[in-house]
């Protein structure tokens, strides 16, 4: 499994729509759960959403309902469509790749990140 690379990134105004998207050339990309995370300056980097190997998805409690998280096994690609979007959606989001290996031994892979900023 290689380092994913997201895109997708942009500028839209409050309401709008974008759609990240990560992509990776290993592959086992079926086997990983990839998970997209968002981060901005003096806080910790937060969990947006994740879709399992087998497909089950998980939302924080700020986006559902607005984002939805997919997955395209044979393109090896990972999506998150982003609707209504605020101004506090504002950040870096990051595509991580991982699959748990061994008990406590996990095989994760973090994406560069791509700038979303939504202006009000």
């Amino acid at each position: 499994q290689e380092q994913p690379v997201e895109s997708g990134g942009g500028t839209v105004q409050t309401g709008g729509s974008l759609r990240l998207s990560c992509t990776t050339s290993g592959t086992i990309f079926r086997f990983y759960d990839v998970n997209w995370y968002r981060e901005v300056p003096e806080k910790q980097r937060e969990l947006v959403a994740e879709i399992t190997s087998k497909g089950s998805t998980n939302y924080a409690e700020s986006v559902k309902g607005r984002f939805i998280v997919s997955r395209d096994n044979t393109k090896k690609m990972a999506y998150l469509q982003m609707n209504s979007l605020k101004p506090e959606d504002t950040a870096v989001y990051y595509c991580s790749t991982v699959r748990k290996m061994a008990p406590g031994v996990v095989d994760l892979y973090w994406g560069q990140g791509t700038q979303v900023t939504v202006s009000s």
